[in-house]
């Protein structure tokens, strides 16, 4: 059976009209022959909304009970078996209450799909999940309710109901939105115009990407090859030299002059992995693209004109930006260079050549192309001035019995021997020598550059050719076997170094020290130039803890970030090595490098050094904050929370004091004694709150006075429990009578185990006691555990340490019950006696609050008072 198709309305604000453009899809639907019924929709008291439902067939809706009260849900069995051709469901992103067929409404769509059936559905773009963040971050409301991008994405049709800020606001006035009453507050919280403004913003950006990938899934299914110009996609090719960031910086400028346009930067890997691209450039240009808001890309391909023009096609680029070619001139006659390559077979794509200070002068030498060391050379040298001569002196005892090609032949050997020895240009040397010896001993007329025969003539200059040849093909491969070998040994040092920071040592000391093991180096020390503050980003000292000769009074203006090893470097030009990060820090090495291929991993890991300084201040930074962060929630939610806890115990005793105080009512002796208990209980609750809240505050600045003494529970648990009032018989007690005094702060101790018999009693069902109970625990019986056992549903394991965060009340959507600062407040006590509290769950269900408190030592005086300052 052919899944159905679902087509959905996205309104870029409540309110703008997508369940009524629902609706009239249907009707039109309708119209048409089309078998249409309604399935769920919401028409909030709206009177067009619910006009455009006359003479519409609905399905019923399924009853849900919960807590008592019936839910209407969509009825999926009823529309299945129902089997219209198009049924339509209102927001999509719904949650269905407890109980129901699936969690959400978007679900329920799933299974009609999967039925056959077309469905016309409605979302808003805050309900989106990728949006869920940003969307409260612009309008400071949390939205409980999404679904996937990839429900929406999958729509065969997704159609975007719009209105502009200004005309929404008017429609909200009107009352066409929501009741008059709700109108006001509505327009300046979560509809004022830049929340209106931000959300259209979105929600036209969500659309055009799910327009882009149709596009995209369209060209890939009828391989289109051509660009089509449907929006500006600047592509900039990056070969991992030191001109990359001028050709990122180019291209940026390029792609900022056409408005919403894509920049996006490739580097192609050879696909024999040989390619010279340095990884330091490689990193530090990756960074700058994404700080300029683009992309970074790798492919691997054979050509690297071929890869970059297939990558700038499979993106639908426009324009293609790359730098003017490092080679020098010699090389750039003998072969076009890739930029040449690209722009010739480019075709639609605007291929711009972006010269640059690394570009190739006229006379100008390129690196060294050397495959092999300065020995080997010298070597190869040594083998054709020597091996020739030697060559032809064996041969002549023997010229009468050989025969040229027997000769040439061998020849041909000392040839490759050379080549092997020390690589193309000796071999060369030996070709044309050995070409000149066979001509003057071996060819006829002896002793003659002369050659008589034609045969003789072809046979030596196949054998020159051959050799050349034969030279190039073992230079090359002696070239590529050096390059794979230094490229093996760099990726296995740069993943061993790697691997020390994976595994979880500190970023920049593990850089450091592990590259200064690696290449026996004395000292490596990341410098960072000084800026107008005199204690800079991190203060004078480094990470590493101590501070160096870059300090604060460094007269160079340079301060050391870190260090490993020996002696460090103070400054750039006084170590051996300096590598340059960026304008601001210098990786300074003191020892001897081996070669080339150390530098280029000393770049890499130089590169790597700065993004570790970065997430480590950036780290540090969010320290900070953090404590600031964290005061504010709980500020935040202590306004929020205490604003209900504090208002209803005063709304309660002034009532009933006004009440008192009445002289137009005649209260009865036991009405006043009533008001009365009203207003005590008032005032004790108020009374407790506060305390609650002035002793959470002295714990959080650790300025919490206590007094730790012998402490008996047989004289504390009867208080707990008579401070119940009247739900005091819902609590009993079980303690041994051998249980020993423990050291605890009496009236702390109660506050405790009120706070935890009081949650307990909370949260057990009716007619089930809570349990207090007391033991001895530990190996020598040094401490005491005091459990208070209910029979309540309970706490999920995973959300255990939740409940003692302050102003936190796990399920609770209101403050009708407190401020949840009984468990936070009854933990800190604990610990602050030197105790625990731990929650478990009760055997047969429930939770355990368990209390271990040490014993007290009769042997030794009671401690001295801590005053509380």
């Amino acid at each position: 059976m052919a899944r159905g198709r679902l087509r959905v309305y996205l309104g870029a604000a409540p309110g703008v009209g997508k369940t009524f453009a629902m609706l009239a899809e249907g009707r039109r639907r309708r119209e048409r022959g089309t078998d249409v019924v309604i399935g769920l929709v919401e028409t909030h008291g709206r009177e067009r909304v619910e006009k455009l439902l006359e003479g519409m067939e609905i399905v019923p809706r399924v009853a849900v009970e919960h807590r008592g009260t019936v839910v209407g849900e969509l009825d999926v069995d009823a529309v299945i078996a129902r089997r219209p051709g198009v049924v339509l469901v209102d927001e999509l992103a719904h949650t269905n209450v407890p109980g129901s067929r699936n969690a959400k409404r978007w679900q329920d769509v799933e299974e009609i799909l999967e039925s056959g059936i077309d469905v016309v559905s409605t979302v808003n773009v805050q309900h989106l999940e990728s949006l869920r963040d940003a969307v409260e971050e612009i309008t400071g409301v949390v939205q409980r309710e999404t679904v996937p991008d990839e429900v929406v994405r999958r729509a065969g049709q997704v159609e975007l109901v719009d209105m502009t800020p200004e005309a929404l606001r008017r429609r909200m006035a009107h009352g066409d939105v929501y009741a008059p009453e709700k109108a006001d507050a509505a327009l300046s919280r979560y509809f004022r115009l830049d929340n209106l403004t931000a959300l259209r913003e979105l929600s036209l950006l969500w659309v055009a990407g799910k327009v882009d990938d149709q596009l995209g899934r369209y060209r890939a299914e009828h391989r289109v090859a051509g660009v089509w110009e449907t929006r500006e996609r600047v592509v900039v090719a990056l070969a991992g030299g030191p001109e990359g960031e001028t050709l990122v910086r180019r291209a940026a400028r390029i792609a900022a002059r056409s408005p919403r346009a894509d920049l996006l930067a490739v580097h192609v890997t050879m696909a024999d992995g040989l390619a010279g691209a340095d990884p330091a450039h490689l990193a530090r240009q990756r960074a700058l693209v994404e700080s300029l808001g683009g992309s970074y890309h790798q492919v691997v391909g054979d050509n690297v004109s071929r890869a970059l023009l297939e990558f700038a096609r499979r993106v639908n680029a426009t324009q293609l930006v790359l730098g003017v070619s490092r080679r020098g001139w010699l090389a750039r006659i003998l072969s076009r260079g890739v930029g040449v390559t690209t722009a010739a077979y480019s075709g639609t794509v605007d291929v711009h050549m972006i010269t640059h200070e690394e570009a190739g002068e006229f006379g100008g030498r390129g690196p060294s192309r050397a495959a092999l060391t300065r020995s080997r050379r010298l070597a190869g040298w040594g083998t054709a001035l020597l091996g020739l001569p030697l060559l032809t002196a064996a041969l002549l005892e023997f010229r009468q019995a050989t025969t040229l090609p027997s000769v040439i032949l061998l020849f041909l050997l000392m040839v490759v021997c050379v080549a092997l020895a020390g690589g193309m240009w000796p071999a060369i040397t030996a070709a044309v020598a050995g070409f000149a010896l066979l001509n003057w001993f071996f060819t006829p007329p002896f002793h003659s550059l002369a050659v008589t025969r034609p045969e003789n003539l072809l046979a030596l200059v196949v054998y020159v050719l051959v050799a050349i040849m034969v030279s190039a093909v073992v230079d090359l491969a002696a070239r590529r076997a050096r390059e794979a070998a230094r490229a093996g040994a760099e990726a296995e040092v740069l993943a061993t170094l790697a691997g020390y920071v994976l595994r979880g040592e500190a970023a920049l000391p593990s850089l450091l020290s592990r590259l200064r093991e690696t290449f026996g180096l004395t000292s490596v020390t990341l410098l960072e130039r000084r800026s107008g503050d005199p204690s800079g980003p991190s203060g004078p000292s480094g990470p590493s803890g101590s501070e160096g000769p870059g300090g604060p009074d460094d007269p160079d203006g340079w301060r050391i970030v870190a260090t490993g090893g020996g002696e460090p470097s103070t400054r750039p030009g006084v170590a051996d090595t300096d590598v340059v990060v960026d304008d601001d820090l210098v990786l300074a090495v003191r020892g001897r490098l081996p070669g080339a291929s150390g530098r280029r991993v000393l770049e890499a890991f130089a590169a790597e050094a700065a993004v570790a300084l970065r997430h480590q201040r950036l780290a540090e930074q969010a320290e900070r904050l953090r404590p600031l962060a964290e005061a504010d929630r709980m500020r935040t939610a202590l306004l929020a929370a205490v604003s209900h806890d504090l208002r209803t115990p005063l709304a309660s005793a002034r009532a009933a004091v006004e009440g008192l105080r009445a002289t137009d009512v005649d209260w009865s002796p036991q009405d006043r004694e009533e008001l009365l208990a009203t207003a005590g209980e008032s005032l004790t609750k108020l009374d407790r709150l506060v305390a609650n809240l002035l002793d959470m505050s002295r714990l959080q600045a650790g300025v919490l006075g206590l007094t730790l003494e012998p402490t008996a529970l047989e004289d504390v648990v009867p208080r707990v429990i008579d401070d119940l009032g009247p739900l005091r018989d819902r609590a009993r007690a079980r303690l041994p009578e051998d249980l020993p005094d423990i050291a605890a702060d009496p009236v702390l101790l109660e506050r405790v185990l009120v706070n935890l018999v009081s949650n307990a009693v909370r949260h057990s069902p009716p007619g089930v006691a809570v349990l207090v109970g007391a033991g001895v625990s530990g190996d020598d019986g040094e401490h005491v555990e005091i459990r208070v056992v209910d029979r309540g549903p309970g706490i999920p394991e995973e959300a255990r340490d939740r409940v003692f965060m302050p102003f936190q009340r796990l399920g609770d959507r209101d403050n009708a019950t407190g401020v949840g600062l009984g468990l936070a407040l009854s933990r800190g006590l604990a610990e602050a006696m030197g105790g625990t509290l731990v929650p478990d769950e009760t055997p047969g269900g429930g939770l355990t609050m368990t209390v271990t408190l040490p014993v007290f030592p009769r042997h030794r005086a009671a401690p001295e008072p801590v005053e509380d300052p």
